[in-house]
């Protein structure tokens, strides 16, 4: 089976989409021996600078994948203009690209940027492939939710083409059933079409660590209480609350708010707790792959907060990777969020109210003050996590692409 995906952010990208992508790409090639191709941009993430080519498309090979490289500007991603500018150039590369893919059987489209479906689909009918639409975010409520954004026309644009890519995809994968609802619901996609695979974590890789690891230790945090976002600092995630909820907790000295990542509203946040003097929230970058457990090992709990109004638009992927590491969350989402479903059915965290720093400090202090409580949340975690890993997900992939392609199954 020959597969093609269309997505800018991909190896050597630490954003999640990207990272996800690339375990699925690698998956498929190694474990089903598919023929796997990427349309991918340059990283805007990658922990080093990687080697650019002069041509608008460069043909990479890694781990048995062949990556497209299409140019794009790799402009910070903290103004509209500078994401937009990222968008169309990767956009306007990626169209080249297309030219290359061959004769793929399954093209895959996922939605960053939102426009690249548009792409992807002209290709899928050129070539006679398949086309699955892989929606990581729905499209135009993300965008109306972005503080720097209001621009009715474009939403307008953007929700069409939502639409069109729901109504002409063989198969639409949402990535939570929340997300299912609001595309069948909200946006008419045909509910036989609509498939649920959630985003996942390897289980082999992220383990309960000992928090008395290197990472802990270099940052003098193996002996606080560390409550952790880890991910995208971005406009969705709803972080200033964080801010607020940690100057409520500035006197419960072992107590250390850390953010982990990368994204839009860093700079904001950190200017924010400087400013508020507040020494217990600390900044790191995105941490390698290879060390990723050892930050994860080093939180006693972790942060999984987003806008009001925004869940189902959006399903935060961290969450699957929390649950690897056995720890406990505060889920500061709207209770139908997925996030909010698992921790009560599983008794793997606690609630607070979107957007309320006293909920938010109040629920962190409940893991705080009760360790015994939050282990045994943790291991309910570690439990629940199996359900999505990495290997369960990569074969309902490869499962649906058979069946989408009406192709023979790999021996």
């Amino acid at each position: 089976m020959k597969v093609c995906f269309f997505n800018r952010s991909y190896w050597p990208d630490q954003a999640a989409t990207g990272q996800l992508l690339t375990e699925l790409a690698e998956d498929l090639v190694a474990r089903f021996g598919c023929e796997v191709t990427v349309v991918a941009g340059r990283a805007l993430h990658a922990s080093q600078e990687r080697g650019r080519s002069v041509w608008p498309v460069a043909r990479e090979q890694h781990h048995g994948v062949t990556i497209l490289r299409a140019a794009s500007t790799t402009l910070p991603p903290a103004r509209f203009a500078a994401r937009v500018t990222n968008y169309l150039s990767y956009t306007a590369s990626a169209a080249l690209a297309s030219l290359q893919i061959g004769r793929p059987d399954i093209i895959v489209s996922l939605t960053d940027p939102p426009i690249i479906g548009r792409l992807a689909l002209a290709a899928a009918r050129r070539t006679g492939a398949r086309f699955v639409f892989l929606c990581e975010d729905v499209f135009p409520e993300v965008a109306q939710l972005l503080e720097d954004f209001h621009n009715p026309l474009v939403n307008r644009s953007l929700d069409r083409l939502n639409r069109t890519l729901l109504r002409e995809a063989d198969a639409v994968v949402a990535i939570g059933e929340r997300m299912r609802e609001r595309l069948v619901e909200e946006k008419g996609a045909d509910p036989s079409r609509v498939h649920v695979i959630h985003n996942w974590a390897d289980c082999d890789a992220i383990q309960p660590g000992d928090k008395n690891n290197a990472f802990a230790r270099a940052h003098g945090l193996a002996d606080k209480f560390v409550v952790m976002h880890s991910g995208n600092v971005g406009l969705s995630q709803n972080l200033g609350v964080v801010i607020d909820a940690a100057e409520r907790l500035r006197a419960h000295d072992r107590l250390v708010v850390a953010i982990v990542g990368d994204g839009a509203q860093r700079e904001r946040l950190e200017r924010a707790a400087t400013e508020r003097h507040l020494t217990n929230v600390r900044f790191f970058p995105y941490q390698k792959k290879e060390r990723l457990h050892e930050s994860f090992a080093t939180a006693d709990a972790f942060l999984v907060s987003l806008r009001p109004g925004i869940e189902g638009y959006i399903v935060p992927s961290k969450l699957y990777t929390i649950l690897a590491a056995g720890r406990p969350f505060v889920a500061a989402v709207d209770p139908s969020c997925e996030v909010a479903r698992l921790a009560i059915e599983h008794r793997c965290g606690v609630l607070a109210a979107p957007g309320d720093a006293d909920a938010l400090a109040s629920a962190i202090l409940t893991l705080h003050d009760d360790p015994a409580m939050a282990r045994a949340m943790g291991a309910r975690a570690r439990e629940l996590a199996w359900r999505f890993d990495r290997r369960a997900a990569a074969q309902a992939y490869y499962e649906l692409f058979v069946r989408v392609g009406q192709l023979e199954r790999a021996a």
